[in-house]
């Protein structure tokens, strides 16, 4: 199994650019599959969710094809509205077919999800949100199905928590239904706004856009169209930690540094200086890290997909930090692989006492998920002697060529047995 081996001690400058946001491109492949013919979504990362969700499209009979970071997506001629468990259950955001299936055919039936071990993320709001849309759904042998012979109708739908992926699926799934859509608490992250954006050039009519209030008027048919995926603020975060771990000066470009105010506040308390500029953030840090509460909340609070590598930050500040997990009650499964670092953490709940320590010591160590094996590098980069990520697959999903642009900043890192 390969695995990625980090010698610590060695300081990180330069710039790194980031690819187009994991979260966003799969939600646009499967909004191609609304339109007939053929799509193209540009800056799209070569990385392994995207290869599973090409082959959830194909195994509808969708035509995918692939240059570069640009896919080509001919949904001309869907033949099958049945997703697979072993694909599905290796990446939960395949869940997000099951809108535009029974929006554009009628029907779907899609294996329950899998993915990152990191909390229930239950489909209930998915579900209900589609009954609310005249779907009947029905579960057996663990799949969904949903039914809607006579087409979508649109209706208001609370959703009881700002889910990112219940909003996407409810607002492919209404964009084809009669009459209007009010969607009430949705999400409003960034990722949101590009698949808005990318329905919208397709003919769909949505108003709302980054609020969190969403109102679609239902139209006849959605057109092919071309589009580019936003910049990856997940990835571009990693990186700016990772800067401010080392003390930079490290510039992450590609992405809009909105998209990431909470964080850059965070890291400013923390002691690092931020050069923002339309499309980049350059950090720096001279002093020792301070240490700094965050409690995750949905956008534009604290991503919960920052939690990890915040928690390697805070892991060497001076002083005591509480990190607050409101998202995902299992994403704390990061602290018990860096305890083995050396770090001082206890966990309470859906609470984290970082008690800073003078240093870290390279170690064994296994990936719990996506992000938490992207911290576990990181905290990689500032550790005495070597550490060996296990389990690396998890990076892979989200990042890519990672140990490559972290090298190519100056770092000591190696991918090992691939």
């Amino acid at each position: 199994m390969p695995s990625i081996i980090v010698t610590g001690g060695r300081s990180l400058s330069g710039t790194v650019r980031v690819g187009g946001a994991k979260n966003s491109a799969l939600k646009l492949m499967a909004a191609a599959v609304l339109a007939a013919g053929e799509s193209v979504i540009h800056n799209v990362p070569e990385i392994s969710d995207v290869d599973v969700m090409a082959q959830v499209l194909e195994g509808l009979g969708v035509r995918v094809t692939r240059d570069g970071h640009s896919v080509r997506i001919d949904a001309s001629q869907v033949t099958s509205v049945e997703t697979p468990y072993e694909l599905v259950a290796q990446m939960r955001a395949s869940i997000v077919v099951l809108g535009p299936l029974v929006a554009r055919f009628g029907r779907a039936r899609v294996a329950m999800p899998g993915g990152c071990n990191i909390g229930s993320r239950k489909i209930d709001m998915h579900v209900h949100g589609l009954e609310h849309l005249g779907a009947e759904i029905a579960f057996e042998h663990g799949y969904i199905d949903a039914l809607a012979p006579d087409g979508l109708t649109g209706a208001q739908v609370i959703l009881d928590f700002p889910s990112v992926g219940a909003t996407e699926n409810l607002l492919m799934a209404s964009v084809l239904a009669r009459g209007t859509t009010v969607i009430d608490n949705a999400a409003r992250e960034p990722e949101i706004g590009d698949l808005v954006d990318m329905l919208v050039a397709m003919g769909a009519r949505i108003t709302g856009r980054g609020s969190s209030t969403l109102e679609v008027e239902g139209v006849g048919t959605l057109s092919p169209v071309e589009h580019s995926t936003v910049g990856d603020r997940i990835e571009a975060g990693t990186f700016i930690v990772a800067g401010a771990l080392t003390g930079g000066p490290v510039t992450v470009t590609g992405f809009d540094p909105t998209h990431l105010e909470m964080l850059l506040t965070k890291l400013r308390a923390a002691g690092c200086t931020l050069d923002v500029q339309s499309d980049s953030v350059t950090v720096t840090r001279e002093g020792g890290i301070r240490p700094v509460d965050v409690a995750t909340l949905p956008y534009p609070g604290f991503p919960t997909d920052m939690q990890a590598q915040f928690m390697a930050l805070m892991a060497l500040a001076e002083g005591d930090s509480v990190i607050t997990e409101n998202v995902f009650e299992n994403r704390f499964m990061f602290a018990d692989e860096i305890k083995r670092m050396g770090a001082d953490i206890d966990i309470e709940g859906h609470r984290a006492l970082v008690r800073g320590v003078p240093a870290l010591q390279g170690a064994p160590v296994v990936c719990p998920d996506l992000r938490g094996g992207a911290a576990l590098v990181l905290a990689g980069l500032v550790a005495e002697g070597d550490t060996v990520v296990t389990d690396i697959h998890h990076i892979m999903r989200g990042y890519e060529d990672f140990t490559g642009k972290l090298a190519a900043l100056g770092a000591d890192v190696t991918l090992d047995g691939e």
